[in-house]
């Protein structure tokens, strides 16, 4: 995994303000490319997301951001508005480089450090001087390959690497295209995965579960074959959950992705939180063309081990089918022991 430095925003901004200031002298009332927002408001967003990243390095505890914007003075023209984002991304430069090591602040798509929060600003600032640029009528700017590989690298762990890293990043964030690839409808990048050498682990939110059940590819790049039955099944547990305000990050199904490739080979991960006596049961399928490497031993081993780190966890439970001869070896190569039986299942126990 990449590590992202102070470095990187300051590159990112001064990439982007060159860019944004040959369009100064057009109307940014204009839509920005694929928004909602026009220009002037994706230029202050952008700001914005600098100065909460900044915000959230502080050593404050936190399950949400600072309830605080970037507000231009009336009148601020894109002069200013460039101003502004080159002042936020140094603070954020300069708080990134002096933050705790240890720290990890809370973001929603889970909490992340000094090298985390600046691969996500440089993000913000990628993708919202394309979006601006694109609004006023410029199509070709690009970055450059550097920052998008670093980018995809500490972020984007399920994205395929075989394209033009630019093009790859605009893909994972559903505004453009690759060959051979769905475009994306909904996505998210992941500030740590579970990492289980050969195979990572990215949980699927409920935005993407819900995308899953609707016959889509949940933001993943899937082998061939995939996704499984039970994966989309997994995630219908997930907007269940979601939808009865029991959803729990982090307790629902994990993609397993392939290090190789960068393909989603299956599903792995919990029913739903450990309950009160600290119990969590777990589950998991494989694609028919990634099955007998060894991956999902692999994967269930880092993720039994993530999860009997997490306060409270007292066991973990799985239940294999008595003809699943395959699923009881790797249940049992992790460590889980017998625990019962009945209706043509074996349980077994981790503790």
């Amino acid at each position: 995994m990449t590590i992202m430095g102070p470095q990187d925003i300051d590159t990112a901004v001064s990439l982007a303000a060159q860019a944004l200031r040959g369009v100064a002298h057009l109307d940014w009332a204009a839509p920005a490319a694929g928004l909602e927002w026009n220009c002037h408001d994706t230029a202050v967003h952008m700001s914005s997301a600098l100065t909460n990243y900044a915000t959230q390095l502080t050593g404050r505890e936190s399950e949400d951001f600072v309830p605080f914007g970037i507000v231009p003075d009336p009148g601020t023209g894109p002069d200013g508005l460039i101003e502004i984002l080159t002042t936020t991304g140094g603070l954020l430069s300069a708080t990134a480089a002096v933050a705790d090591p240890g720290f990890r602040g809370w973001h929603p798509y889970g909490s992340a450090g000094a090298d985390g929060f600046v691969a996500m600003g440089v993000v913000e600032v990628l993708l919202h001087t394309h979006d601006i640029l694109g609004g006023l009528g410029v199509h070709d700017w690009e970055p450059g390959p550097e920052l998008p590989a670093r980018v995809l690298d500490r972020l984007f762990p399920h994205t395929p690497r075989e394209n033009d890293p630019w093009r790859t990043l605009l893909w994972a964030t559903g505004r453009g295209e690759l060959p051979g690839l769905a475009r994306q409808t909904v996505w998210r990048w992941y500030a740590y995965p579970v990492d289980a050498g050969r195979v990572l682990l990215c949980d699927i939110s409920p935005l993407a579960a819900a995308d899953l059940v609707a016959g889509g590819t949940g933001g993943f790049a899937w082998a061939e074959d995939g996704p499984a039955d039970g994966t989309r099944r997994a995630a219908g547990s997930v907007v269940k959950a979601q939808e009865e305000g029991r959803y729990r990050p982090g307790w629902g199904p994990y993609a397993i992705i392939r290090a190789s490739d960068r393909r989603a080979i299956g599903g792995m991960g919990f029913h739903g939180a450990p309950d009160a006596d600290g119990r969590a049961e777990m589950g998991y399928d494989l694609v028919p063309s990634a099955r007998g490497n060894g991956y999902a031993t692999e994967a269930l081993k880092a993720l039994t081990g993530w999860a009997l780190r997490q306060p409270g966890v007292a066991v973990l439970a799985a239940t294999v089918d008595e003809g699943n001869a395959a699923s009881h070896a790797v249940v049992r190569r992790v460590g889980f022991t017998e625990a019962g039986s009945g209706e043509g299942t074996i349980r077994y126990a981790l503790r």
